[in-house]
């Protein structure tokens, strides 16, 4: 057995241990000073990754550079706690800043981890990989031709991704195939625009808000006034926030603040005190006094359940589709001084009344299963077929009070569809719209909420905002 000399262990240790007091000082008001043994632990521990530093230095089959194997730590460590903490390189952290203004290039799609193998949560709409056919709990197996197994998400994301035009294959596993199959998608600039709208009936709007980045509340009052400048005005609203993956957290604010005039919208909790917030709807936002129904699927999460979860709470809207992702927490991105960032979860995130969707989700008041093709038979799609927040290794459990959560769904499901006469016009509307089994469901029970409320109670037909 080789003997290290200590002199090199005691350098970097030492290094080591007063970076992690000048960051720890930095980063957080120390109120009371550590413990003598709490202090010789954190020395232990350093004392045993310098060590390993030096050996894997001093000893690997090849050079390494000491940023990659810091570099590395750093990305083990942040992807030891939660599937979505994780540690981004500064081109990492750039893609990222670019993203969320609007545009990047790519194939457009949603993905995350599960069990080690890369999964689709979603494609963007009309982007290269939905226009591909991938969908939502597709499993990249490889991409051109690297497997994807034990892969980091940035990692995959740096793959995925590259300048217009060029190819990318990817190997995909669907549930129901025996053998993998081949997808060469050309990439493509992916404008995030989120928002579009339709009039779908005389009198009922549509608007599918497909994430959330620094333009949605903006697109979505846009959308809102010029469908309510049409003669007659909105009687009422389809939200469609299906295969909406999330993204900003002050958009899905603002977005739901346009719809509520008071109360909470959602808050959040954490382990420290600064982690805690709260958002408050305004009284003073537009005036959009009408009957809303949200459509959900398993490919909405994160900031789209904070929208629905408002609306359902304050009973603002009916939500209707499937049960959503389940990604109740919040990450938050911390610059660090080379240009590269940490996303750690600092959070969790609640509806108005209490509820945790992390690891649940969002049940709709009516569910209805989405019909690909309305002349098969239709049968319910079992709902294990896609991959949820709590199918992750390592998800955060849902601490919620069990007994309270279930008393608020019971109150929010309901036992059947609303019937009625009146329904949606079979014409297809302009632009190539095309309405689906669940646009169709909530055309047909905004129409029949009017119709109750001229018949039998006149002062429902409308909420104040």
């Amino acid at each position: 057995m080789k003997v290290f000399p200590q002199g090199s262990i005691k350098v970097i240790l030492t290094t080591l241990f007063f970076l992690c007091l000048f960051i720890g000082f930095g980063l957080y008001q120390v109120n009371d000073i550590s413990s003598a043994k709490e202090d010789d632990d954190l020395y232990k521990e350093l004392k045993m990754f310098a060590s390993v530093l030096d050996i894997v230095q001093r000893n690997y089959v090849e050079e390494v550079p000491t940023q990659k194997l810091i570099y590395g730590a750093i990305d083990g460590m942040l992807q030891s706690l939660d599937p979505h903490s994780s540690f981004m390189k500064p081109e990492e952290f750039k893609e990222l800043q670019i993203e969320t203004k609007g545009s990047f290039s790519g194939i457009g799609i949603e993905i995350t981890i599960r069990d080690g193998v890369l999964t689709v949560v979603s494609p963007i709409e009309g982007t290269p990989a939905y226009k591909a056919g991938l969908k939502a709990n597709d499993k990249i197996v490889k991409i051109n031709g690297k497997t994807t197994k034990n892969m980091s998400l940035m990692e995959a994301v740096k793959l995925l991704r590259g300048k217009k035009g060029t190819k990318v294959t990817i190997s995909i596993f669907r549930e129901g195939w025996h053998n993998l199959k081949d997808f060469t998608i050309i990439r493509d600039v992916i404008p995030i625009k989120s928002v579009r709208y339709q009039i779908i009936d005389k009198g009922y709007g549509y608007v599918r808000i497909r994430n959330f980045q620094k333009k949605t509340v903006g697109e979505l009052r846009e959308a809102l006034h010029k469908m309510e400048k049409e003669k007659g005005g909105l009687k009422g609203l389809i939200i469609d926030l299906r295969n909406n993956p999330g993204g900003l957290l002050e958009q899905a604010v603002k977005v739901s603040d346009e719809f509520i005039d008071k109360g909470l919208i959602v808050y959040t909790k954490g382990r420290l005190k600064s982690q805690e917030m709260k958002f408050e709807a305004h009284p003073d936002h537009g005036a959009h006094a009408y009957p809303i129904v949200v459509l959900v699927n398993q490919g909405s999460a994160s900031a789209s359940e904070i929208v629905a979860g408002a609306l359902q709470d304050h009973k603002r809207a009916i939500i209707v589709g499937e049960p959503t992702f389940g990604k109740g927490s919040v990450q938050t991105v911390i610059p660090l001084d080379d240009g590269a960032a940490l996303r750690l979860t600092t959070a969790l995130y609640y509806t108005p009344s209490g509820r945790s969707i992390q690891a649940k989700g969002i049940i709709p008041d009516i569910e209805v299963p989405f019909i690909p093709d309305e002349n098969l038979e239709k049968k319910k799609i079992p709902q294990d077929h896609f991959i949820k927040e709590k199918d992750l290794e390592g998800h955060l459990p849902n601490n919620t009070d069990l007994e309270a959560s279930e008393k608020n769904d019971a109150e929010n499901k309901q036992a059947d569809s609303v019937k009625n006469d009146e329904q949606p016009s079979n014409k297809k509307p302009k632009n190539g719209f095309k309405m689906d089994n669940q646009i169709r469901e909530g055309l047909r029970i905004l129409k029949a909420w009017n119709i109750f409320a001229k018949s039998c109670v006149p002062g429902l037909q409308t909420w104040k905002k």
